[in-house]
């Protein structure tokens, strides 16, 4: 005589719960598994780009801008000047315009202390125009005195200096009728023309025409300072990544915990 199984011999009741290893290998979860490797993939990697931007500084070695180069290799007319070429020796033909020279006062030089610069205006056999501080003076008498002798002598020459990028207006300098920055925006519209553009920078020269003094222009610093803004970021990014696998390993273990829930019977229910 055949008996039916009881209720509490069901072999299905006695079906163990699915793992967590189990669960991890389903399809859906593969899936998600995938995603989050390549979410936190893509933010390692913009933790490793902000870790390269924390070190400053040191990009241009003293060999390098220190080796003269043509400036018009270097630089471009009306385009930003790279910071790569801050502090870079160029050399370049060029007419200083007679009328076109400015004094900037409260100008520092190493020891000598606080003078006035002699600004001249150099326009390239291109036309481009160049800012260029060409000397050091104690006194604004004595950078008169060398701009009068400036537009007395022949004015082709080769100027060899180096290039720095332009200096913001101070405000000031129209407050108190002079002016002390560099600033190539404001040059443009006291020079007399600008036939062909203008370089974003100006270039400091090496030798100073009589009655200046040169002007102490030093190397590039090419020491290594650290951003921590940045490597906080790259700190961040990469904890942004670890979070996205922990995400994935907390939804796993919730749908395993869920399931062993429902698969095991409450020890209060009769």
């Amino acid at each position: 005589m055949s008996t039916s199984p009881s209720p509490l011999t069901d072999p299905a009741s006695d079906t163990a719960p699915a793992t967590m290893w189990q669960i991890a290998r389903r399809p859906r979860w593969i899936g998600a598994l995938i995603l989050a490797l390549a979410i936190a993939a893509s933010f390692a990697a913009l933790g490793q780009w902000q870790l390269s931007r924390s070190l400053e500084g040191g990009e241009i070695t003293e060999q390098q801008s220190e080796t003269i180069v043509a400036l018009d290799s270097v630089a471009t007319a009306q385009a930003p000047l790279s910071y790569l070429t801050t502090g870079q020796a160029v050399t370049f033909e060029a007419e200083l315009i007679a009328g076109d020279y400015i004094v900037l006062s409260d100008r520092n030089n190493d020891v000598e202390g606080r003078g006035y610069w002699v600004v001249g205006h150099a326009v390239e056999p291109s036309g481009a125009s160049v800012a260029v501080a060409l000397g050091w003076a104690a006194t604004s008498d004595a950078a008169a005195s060398a701009i009068s002798q400036l537009q007395a002598s022949p004015l082709a020459a080769t100027i060899t200096g180096r290039l720095l990028p332009t200096e913001s207006p101070q405000q000031s300098d129209f407050e108190q009728g002079q002016r002390s920055a560099l600033a190539v925006s404001e040059l443009v519209n006291l020079w007399s023309e600008v036939p062909a553009g203008t370089y974003g920078g100006y270039v400091v020269s090496f030798e100073a025409p009589a009655g200046l003094e040169a002007i102490d222009s030093p190397p590039p610093s090419t020491e290594v300072s650290l951003n921590l803004l940045n490597v906080f970021y790259a700190v961040e990014w990469v904890v942004f990544a670890g979070f996205a696998v922990f995400l994935w390993c907390r939804l796993v273990r919730d749908v395993w915990e869920e399931e062993r829930e429902v698969s095991t019977p409450d020890p209060a229910v009769d």
